[in-house]
């Protein structure tokens, strides 16, 4: 997560080392249980990449969002959209919210 000002928003940063495109969906969930989601195409290769959500006005404090990240084959391989790996951000002192 991110958070600048007023704004806040989801982030994740990947290197795509499998060969084939992959589907990457990144949500952030906030405090009054509205989210926004982003779909990217995390293409083949070494260079590292980002995922972003759009910015949205804080409502509350930061600590109340969370961020989920999501990586699936691409759904127009051989292989469907199996997941891969999720991977969420932390509540803290490890309680939810």
């Amino acid at each position: 997560m991110a958070v600048q000002g007023e704004d806040v928003w989801a982030r994740t940063y990947y290197r795509n080392t499998t060969g084939a495109s992959l589907d990457a969906a990144l949500s952030l969930l906030g405090p009054d249980g509205h989210s926004v989601r982003s779909r990217c195409v995390a293409g083949a290769g070494d260079d590292p990449s980002l995922c972003e959500t759009p910015r949205v006005r804080l409502k509350g404090e930061p600590v109340r969002y969370s961020a989920v990240a999501e990586f699936a084959a691409h759904a127009g391989g051989a292989e469907g959209a199996r997941l891969l790996l999720r991977a969420g951000s932390n509540s803290p002192s490890g309680q939810n919210r």
